[in-house]
């Protein structure tokens, strides 16, 4: 795999954006909270308490203290019988996850084209094959570019025959880039959904053999944990903005709360030690922010059953305020 600094040095934010660059960057003050209780992604029982624990811990509150509106809560519906074994395909619950996911790219487009910020709240990852199918579908009407950050301490980037235990958690961002179950790669009726060469990973660690040659293949931009070590998370945000395109108008960040430290971060699913701590994990965010290109942001794989007295979900606020620009001054 190349370095991410020899992929992307060339690529370093242009200090004098283009056009349209500067007319994205009007600062949205609303936002859509759109709760999904997605468990059908993978094996672990208590995902799906994730929305309930972000209402616990004031999220529509807090984001309102910050200067927000929030214009609307939607609850995605999410079905209780589901098919766990499809003879179509080694993944498990492809049907059922393909209409949750019709369901949230629908509620993220509207929102977006309400002039709101969606925030899509999980649930398992595998809610982003909704979210950035409504994104692309807002930016493909449009016909403006965007990029893709993606947090995450997995590759989330296997496929169906890559995938050793069929769960679609593990398969969001393949399915966003066009490989993977048909049913999922084609929602909305096209594929892909987002370009490699705008999509960046940051923070993995914990990534199966797979999934090494498919992000080697498919040309997204890998930050590894060894890479922000090195490198400085400050230096890789500003890669990783690079790497999206100086001519992007919008950012779509999809976070997962594994990518953080599990001594931080402890109600995860998929806990892997190494991860970000408490700062780190606010300073990427706060960056961001301060690109003012973020349009759209997931926060997904809070779980609830393995959390302390619901301080991951109080971290997971937190850095949705970051997220949206709140400052220390």
């Amino acid at each position: 795999m190349l370095a991410p600094e020899a992929k992307s040095s060339e690529k370093t934010p242009e200090k004098s954006p283009g056009a349209e660059q500067q007319a994205a960057r009007k600062k949205l003050d609303s936002v859509t909270l759109i709760y999904v209780p997605l468990h059908l992604g993978g094996s672990h029982r208590g995902v799906s308490m994730g929305p309930a624990a972000m209402r616990v811990a004031e999220l529509p509150e807090s984001i309102e203290r910050l200067g927000f509106k929030v214009a609307d809560e939607i609850d995605i519906q999410v079905p209780y019988s589901v098919c766990w074994w499809d003879q179509h395909s080694p993944a498990k619950c492809v049907p059922e996850i393909g209409q949750v996911s019709e369901d949230v790219a629908a509620a993220v487009e509207a929102a977006m084209t309400k002039g709101t910020i969606p925030i899509t709240i999980g649930g398992d990852h595998s809610l982003a094959i909704g979210s950035i199918a409504g994104v692309s579908n807002y930016y493909r009407k449009r016909n403006e570019n965007w990029g893709l950050m993606w947090f995450d301490a997995h590759g989330d980037i296997n496929t169906p025959e890559s995938s050793g235990s069929g769960n679609v958690h593990g398969m969001p961002l393949a399915v966003s880039l066009g490989r993977g179950d048909k049913r999922l790669t084609e929602l909305l009726g096209y594929s892909p959904k987002v370009l490699p060469n705008r999509s960046v990973l940051i923070g993995i660690r914990d990534v199966d053999p797979p999934e090494r040659e498919l992000i080697d293949q498919c040309g997204v931009t890998p930050f590894t944990i060894r890479d922000i070590d090195h490198l400085g998370l400050g230096r890789v945000t500003d890669l990783a903005l690079g790497a999206c395109g100086s001519d992007s108008t919008g950012l779509h960040v999809s976070f997962d709360i594994d990518v953080i430290d599990p001594d931080v971060a402890p109600g995860v699913s998929t806990p892997a030690r190494g991860g970000f701590n408490y700062r780190e994990s606010h300073l990427a965010l706060t960056l961001l922010a301060e690109s003012q290109l973020i349009r759209s942001i997931d926060i997904v794989e809070l779980n609830p059953a393995n959390d302390i007295k619901n301080s991951t979900a109080k971290l997971a606020v937190e850095l949705i305020l970051s997220s949206l620009g709140q400052r220390i001054l």
